[in-house]
């Protein structure tokens, strides 16, 4: 494949462990747990906490994956390049393809989630117009360079963390029994849907290993980030959904587009009814940009193989970021913000990010003994629940994933015969 002008082979590793760690929790601590938590407890009623624990444990098994590949491999495209390393040109693909189509659904989660919180502050503003602004300025900021994305990201993390611990703090005092009963509510499969959700919302982690060609001292910095993110991350998310399940119930978190701003307007003290919002709001904005310095290196990755076209491979020689793949993700993603629905957007992306880590823990198995970190029956869980998780999606869900599976594998057929070179 011959390189467009501008292109350098690789980029520049600037990400510490810090902004390694604050990126993955600019990706977690987000639309998840401000936005998806409300449809998942109404999914599954107070068994939202052990949906929480289930999916936690599967996004562990898949975090210790991908910190080993991750090592091993530290190259922008995260599965997309284990798949190729390890399993071949067509695993690879789907993951990336997958990867892409779920992360950029997963934009129009976070611009609904983002325009509730907008309208707890102020509710003159129209939310889908805040939303597409801030894609568009993240679009703007992430063409300028990584590092200037990290400062910023950084700071968002501390502001939205910040307002969970507070929310955690007031609402303890305020929670009772009897919100808990009866707990399994609605029966176990809505259990696992809601546990498949609430896994999509854990998956920020990725975000790390797919800028792993960014990160200095990969081989060490990407596996601890990785660790740091998912256990920090299932810890805050296990202690805000009991104050949150405990003070109000599962059904008001439900029926609200912005289920912990409910949460905050019951426990009290006037403050908090501010500060939730300001953080939630912290929080939809590093999800936005998390998401696409991830879309964009994803790209980037998939076109230096000819599996996009090889424009999105282009390094500017100045800011040294993928420029290409920036501007064309961030118009794509600024069209799904501005277009998408909730429960079946975060249902589709779901489905796709199982699929993602699904082909992750095959291409850990193939690990040689003396290249695997982990006992291989790490990926063996993390592949079952991947499996289980997303066979528990409603049919619809599943046919519109494997749908758009197919419709990549078009693309690529055609794609390749069309335009790209071969060997």
């Amino acid at each position: 494949m011959t390189k467009t002008s501008g292109t350098a082979g690789s980029l520049r590793r600037d990400l510490t462990l810090i902004d390694a760690v604050g990126i993955g929790f600019g990706a977690v601590i987000g639309a998840g747990v401000y936005v998806v938590t409300g449809i998942a407890a109404g999914i599954a009623g107070p068994a939202l906490l052990l949906a929480l624990l289930m999916a936690g444990a599967v996004a562990a098994a898949n975090a210790l994956s991908s910190a080993q590949l991750a090592a091993r491999y530290p190259a922008s495209g995260g599965s997309y390049e284990y798949g190729y390393q390890l399993l071949g040109p067509w695993p690879g693909f789907v993951a990336g393809w997958m990867f892409l189509a779920s992360k950029i659904a997963a934009a129009g989660t976070v611009a609904i989630g983002l325009g509730s919180y907008v309208e707890l502050l102020i509710p003159q503003l129209d939310p889908p117009w805040i939303a597409t602004v801030s894609v568009v300025l993240f679009t703007i900021l992430n063409y300028f360079g990584i590092r200037k994305s990290s400062r910023l990201n950084l700071f968002i993390v501390a502001l939205s963390t910040g307002a969970l611990l507070l929310l955690v703090a007031a609402g303890l005092p305020h929670i009772e029994r009897q919100s808990f009963s009866p707990f399994l509510a609605y029966g176990w499969r809505s259990l696992f849907e809601a546990s498949a959700l609430i896994f999509f919302a854990y998956t920020g982690y990725a975000r790390i290993a797919t800028l792993g060609e960014e990160v200095s001292n990969p081989r060490r910095t990407i596996p601890r980030a990785i660790l740091i993110t998912i256990g920090g991350a299932i810890a805050i998310y296990i202690a805000v959904a009991a104050v949150a399940v405990g003070t109000v119930g599962a059904p008001a978190l439900s029926s609200s587009g912005a289920p912990l701003g409910v949460v905050a307007r019951a426990v009290g003290p006037a403050w908090l009814a501010t500060a939730l919002p300001v953080g939630a709001l912290a929080a939809m904005l590093g999800v936005i940009l998390s998401q696409l310095l991830g879309l964009s290196r994803m790209a980037f990755a998939m076109a230096r193989r000819d599996d996009l076209p090889a424009p999105l491979a282009t390094i500017h020689p100045r800011h040294h970021v993928p420029s290409i793949a920036v501007l064309v993700i961030g118009a794509i993603a600024t069209i799904v913000a501005a277009t998408g629905s909730l429960r079946g957007v975060a249902s589709a992306a779901a489905f796709m990010i199982l699929v993602y880590y699904g082909i992750t823990n095959v291409a850990a198995l193939r690990l040689t003994k003396q290249t695997r970190m982990y006992s291989p029956i790490v990926p063996a869980f993390g592949l079952f629940g991947c499996v289980v998780l997303a066979l528990s999606l409603p049919l619809r869900t599943i046919a519109t994933g494997i749908a758009i599976l197919a419709a990549g594998a078009l693309f690529r057929l055609l794609f390749r015969r069309a335009f790209a070179r071969k060997g």
